[in-house]
């Protein structure tokens, strides 16, 4: 009976943990694939006979073409600009379109202009008195295009409608595939003061000569891009994200007061009806120059031009061919000195154009930086296809292709600091950079900022370190990105967002993205891999539409490297890189007859292994845990009893199998009395107090962050 009852129990027993480990079964939840090392389809477009699984441009790739005929006046009096212009649309692709979209970008500035109403703000306490007038005026600045006509080239009237800063020309039948369109537009808008009402263009006024430098962009109605990933780039203009546009070949007339010096995009075809017999000797040698900035005008020509203003006009005639944009910039003020450049056998000339303001500091660096900047750029992506590059005194940051305005000045009695100096420096090369992106390398930048901004920047550090190797890099070393990565959640987005739409945008389209591309070359590819990939991506694109998948795709296409890991974490998340030691057990071993035993050493700090044998050999099991979102390679640094030190790189994929934590053994015929991960802050690790073993305090690194996040 005993028996039976005991078997009863135990039958019993069964039955009831089968029954629990069904229910068990049945009340599992399933999860999705988390791995951080899931491939990034899921994320990327499909890859079709366009934009290709390589990263390359498909066999029916196609973009569209647009020729530009204008007629340009310059009023000095009014600060007004009207024009006159002849569109040609060449449509390459396979649709037919029944309407065009064209960018009328200085509505932005328009009276009834929508970007001051989805700005949030709130009355100051105090405020100085220029921004007072800039902020709070009595009336509205009259800016925007006064549009008076649209037509057909035999002069009858075209219909459009006009959408804040787009406009819609309404075809009389859709274009077809392979087809043109011309069509003209006459307008003229009032020029901005950028120094007061800022802007990415407009004038400078100089009070005590009363002059103006007029540096000149978005001043012609120009047309979007039409592509295969999304139809037409017809977002609206809201004054931060910048421009899609298409390639094409421009004739441009531009008329100003007879004593006005004036660089721009294109090829000057009336060098001898604008210039003066010395300018034009003076420009002879610069183009012969290779080692130092020749002066075409001077100083003394424009301090002596400056004071009288001629009642007279010119009119220069440029010519740019397969420019995606176009720019001017023009004074009376403007000293002018330029320099040849070689690139693989081809000369480029390298311009300044800048008022007396900005002298010596221009007249010390400008023209060398944009030289500098040619070279460096064409040796990590391609040869410089343009004959010139201008950097214009125009006290801002912003570029077009062959030109771009540029701030620093140095005090009145002509001296500057090295800071001064070194922004001056940065800005230029940073901008003169954007030649390549996106003015070759032609990415959306209305909707992907980082693929010219970020990409823009990682390049400018090279070519600053070419410059001068003490130059003072501010951002793109990853421990700079610290402060941003670790800080409100809330304001920050992740770097695959819409520039309109992030709080910090200086840090996400340029910094992090930046960061990002240094890491990859100095940390995770290594150089050799990262140059050949990142210029096999320049090199398919330029004067292409780039995507973002193309720029992923191409750079593992070209090194053999699954990076899906690194382009989900750091520009899909707000993730962080957190990785620390965890814990560090120490071994030595003990030799039997037929095996070896691996005995604890238990002493603690310091004096592990006292009184072990000397030449014994030491086994380390060190668990690495990692309290950050971001996968890393774990960068480990052994420093050893005799002072010696030894480093040990683990691949990122170390975590593939398990995010928190993993274990990795070491050994070593010496005793080790510390262990660092990171020692070179090259992960952007956010927490550094458990980077050590022993644990110590980090407190310089601490303080540094603290900076930097305040």
């Amino acid at each position: 009976m005993k028996k039976t009852i005991v078997l009863i129990f135990s039958a019993l027993f069964v039955i009831t943990t089968i029954s629990a480990q069904n229910n068990a079964r049945k009340t599992q939840k399933g999860h999705t694939n988390e791995n951080k090392f899931k491939q990034l389809d899921d994320l990327l477009a499909t890859p079709n006979d366009k934009h290709t699984a390589s990263g390359a441009p498909g066999v029916k790739y196609t973009q569209q073409k647009v020729d530009y005929k204008m007629d340009i006046v310059l009023n000095d009096e009014k600060q007004q600009i009207s024009g006159k212009e002849t569109i040609t649309y060449h449509n390459n692709s396979e649709d037919a379109l029944p309407y065009l979209w064209v960018q009328l970008d200085q509505n932005m500035r328009a009276a009834d202009s929508k970007t001051p109403d989805i700005r949030t703000d709130r009355v100051p306490r105090a405020v100085d008195k220029k921004s007072f007038d800039r902020n709070f005026k009595d009336a509205p600045f009259d800016g925007g295009f006064k549009i008076m006509s649209v037509t057909n080239t035999d002069g009858s009237k075209l219909s459009y409608i006009i959408n804040q800063t787009m406009m819609r020309i309404n075809l009389p039948t859709p274009l077809a595939a392979g087809a043109t369109f011309s069509f003209n537009i006459e307008w003229w808008y009032n020029i901005n003061n950028h120094r007061v009402v800022r802007g990415r263009s407009g004038y400078e006024h100089f009070p005590e000569d009363n002059n103006n430098n007029y540096v000149i962009a978005q001043f012609y109605p120009r047309m979007c891009v039409y592509d295969n990933v999304e139809g037409w780039q017809n977002d609206q203009f809201w004054g931060r994200s910048e421009f899609a546009l298409e390639f094409g070949d421009f004739e441009v007339n531009i008329t100003t007061p007879d004593d006005h010096i004036l660089g721009a995009t294109g090829v000057l075809m009336n060098e001898k009806e604008v210039l003066t017999k010395k300018q034009q000797k003076q420009l002879a040698v610069a183009k012969k120059t290779f080692d130092k900035p020749v002066i075409i005008v001077s100083q003394a020509e424009a301090e002596k031009t400056e004071k009288t203003k001629s009642k007279k006009t010119k009119t220069w005639k440029f010519f740019a061919k397969n420019v995606r944009d176009y720019a001017f910039a023009t004074s009376r003020k403007f000293i002018w000195d330029g320099m040849a450049v070689d690139i693989n056998g081809k000369t480029v000339m390298a311009y300044s154009y800048y008022s007396k303001e900005a002298n010596p500091l221009y007249g010390d660096h400008s023209t060398k930086a944009v030289a500098q900047t040619l070279k460096t750029y064409s040796r990590y992506t391609f040869d410089y296809p343009y004959h010139k590059a201008i950097s214009v005194d125009g006290q801002m940051g912003m570029e077009y292709p062959q030109i771009c305005f540029n701030p620093g000045r140095p005090n009145p009695d002509g001296t500057y600091s090295d800071r001064v100096k070194y922004r001056m420096i940065k800005v230029t090369i940073h901008e003169v950079g954007h030649n390549f992106f996106p003015m070759i390398v032609n990415s959306d930048e209305r909707k992907w900022t980082w693929m010219d901004e970020g990409l823009n920047s990682f390049v400018e550090m090279l070519a600053e370190k070419d410059y001068d190797p003490n130059f003072p890099i501010v951002r793109g070393l990853p421990k700079n990105i610290v402060g941003y990565m670790d800080g409100n959640q809330e304001r920050i987005a992740p770097i695959m967002s819409k520039g309109d739409n992030v709080y910090e945008f200086g840090n996400n389209a340029y910094g992090k993205p930046a960061t990002g591309l240094w890491i990859l070359r100095e940390t995770i590819m290594g150089r050799e891999l990262f140059d050949y990939a990142f210029k096999t991506y320049s090199k398919r694109w330029k004067f292409k539409h780039p995507t973002p998948a193309d720029f992923f795709r191409t750079m593992e296409d070209a090194s053999a490297m699954d990076l899906d890991w690194f382009w989900r974490g750091w520009f899909y998340t707000t993730d962080v890189t957190d990785i620390g030691i965890q814990n560090v057990k120490k071994f030595y071993t003990k030799e039997n007859k037929n095996d070896v035993d691996f005995i604890e050493d238990t002493t603690a700090g310091l004096a592990f292994g006292k009184g072990k044998k000397s030449d014994s050999k030491f086994y380390y099991e060190v668990t690495y845990n990692k309290p950050g979102g971001l996968v890393m390679p774990i960068i480990v640094e052994f420093t050893y009893k005799d002072g010696t030190k030894e480093r040990k790189t683990y691949p990122a994929q170390i975590w593939r199998l398990n995010d928190n934590q993993v274990t990795k053994v070491f050994s070593s015929t010496k005793e080790v009395t510390n262990i660092a991960l990171d020692p070179d802050l090259e992960t952007a690790d956010v927490d550094t107090s458990n980077n050590n073993w022993p644990k110590k305090n980090d407190t310089k690194f601490d303080a540094f962050k603290s900076k930097i996040k305040g």
